[in-house]
């Protein structure tokens, strides 16, 4: 009698694509890192890249269009070459952006689990949420700006106050899940401490969600910090900061337009690039999307 022939080993599942894959197989997420990756390096390299000093000023070459020689960008009303001054403002609005998402996320994490895990706070902290998020960012800078003074440090604490609520509600959320799920129990059931049960299962299993809103939440708040200080509230003369760029250009809109365009224009290209980012993470990091 012959020999019964082997079961054939079961196929190996095929691996899936890692992050920056998934990330980078669409044209557009890949641009739009690619465009991101640009303007951060941009920014931090800015005290090497910037042909001049951003307060250096030349009257004779107040207001230079772009194309003149030696200024492809033109010059602002005091002389001062445009390329350097979008540079160190970029630099100035991203870091702006930076310190916000990070205290108001900071801040709305620690929230959104307190809510989440002790469920006789929960109602609390979220009716505390939905009055901070009945109030505008604007508002919140204005009122910050009449104690604080107007400057970078207010429209910071501004931005950070008006995002502790949204990314409360995005961690409690993802909380929820997650603390449903049986290895929470059974941690629970070990005797695992409460700070330890978050810090090792509960944060960790939360991070897709919380880091495509922070992604998201950045472009936000690039435009607000800029309308912020648009209005005077921001960055004060003579630092460059892209808002307070476009605020100076509005007044010689009529005779020399590229003062209040061109930090518009990166401003635009700021926000769409983040939120295009924010979009592209989100896709790649949902799970019923993974092929």
């Amino acid at each position: 009698m012959a020999a019964p022939t082997a079961a054939p080993a079961a196929a190996a599942p095929p691996r899936r694509p890692g992050l920056m894959k998934r990330l980078l197989r669409e044209p557009v997420a890949a641009l739009a890192f690619l465009v991101v990756a640009l303007l951060v390096g941009a920014a931090l390299l800015a005290p090497w890249l910037a042909p001049t000093d951003p307060f250096d000023n030349n009257l004779g070459a107040a207001m230079a269009v772009p194309g003149t020689p030696g200024l492809p960008l033109g010059a602002d009303s005091q002389g001062r070459d445009m390329i350097t001054r979008l540079l160190f403002g970029l630099r100035i609005t991203l870091m702006m952006g930076l310190a916000a998402v990070l205290l108001g996320g900071l801040g709305g994490a620690v929230v959104g689990f307190a809510a989440a895990f002790y469920s006789r706070v929960d109602g609390l902290l979220m009716r505390l949420m939905d009055v901070l998020l009945s109030f505008p960012a604007i508002l919140f800078g204005l009122a910050i700006a009449a104690i604080l003074g107007p400057g970078i440090p207010a429209v910071v604490l501004a931005l950070s106050v008006a995002t502790v609520p949204l990314m409360a509600r995005i961690v409690r959320g993802a909380a929820l899940v997650v603390m449903r799920q049986d290895y929470i129990e059974a941690a629970r059931a070990t005797g695992m401490s409460d700070a330890r049960l978050i810090l090792r299962h509960l944060a960790p299993n939360c991070l897709s969600p919380v880091f495509v809103f922070a992604t998201l939440r950045f472009g936000q708040v690039i435009l607000l910090g800029s309308a912020l200080s648009f209005l005077g509230l921001g960055a004060q003369p003579p630092v460059a900061e892209l808002g307070a760029m476009a605020s100076e250009g509005r007044n010689f809109l009529f005779f020399a337009p590229h003062i209040a365009v061109i930090p518009c224009g990166l401003i635009f290209v700021v926000v769409l690039a983040f939120n295009l980012l924010g979009d592209a993470l989100r896709d790649a990091l949902d799970p019923r999307l993974r092929v």
